[in-house]
């Protein structure tokens, strides 16, 4: 597992704000210090020198995350979007 960053923030739909110390995919779970699963990545943003990673929280302990050292393991989906219904 490699370090995400620390929870900074909360936004208005509910997502962790994490500055990001190591880039990862779309899609990777993120954990805590205790190796417990809390959430998955969902979006990059923000500059290309310094991102930060938008994470939905699993349940509803967003609040008491904010803070916390999170990682992640890296297994999400490859940067790759969700194919549906997609024919070539």
């Amino acid at each position: 597992m490699e370090l995400l960053g620390v929870a900074d923030g909360i936004t208005a739909e509910g997502h962790l704000l994490v500055p990001c110390a190591g880039l990862p995919d779309i899609g990777s779970a993120v954990y805590d210090g205790r190796r417990r699963r809390v959430g998955t990545v969902k979006r990059i943003l923000g500059p290309v020198d310094a991102p930060y990673a938008s994470v939905a929280p699993d349940g509803t302990g967003a609040p008491g995350l904010k803070g916390v050292q999170l990682f992640f393991d890296g297994s999400g989906q490859d940067g790759k979007a969700k194919r549906r219904n997609r024919r070539d």
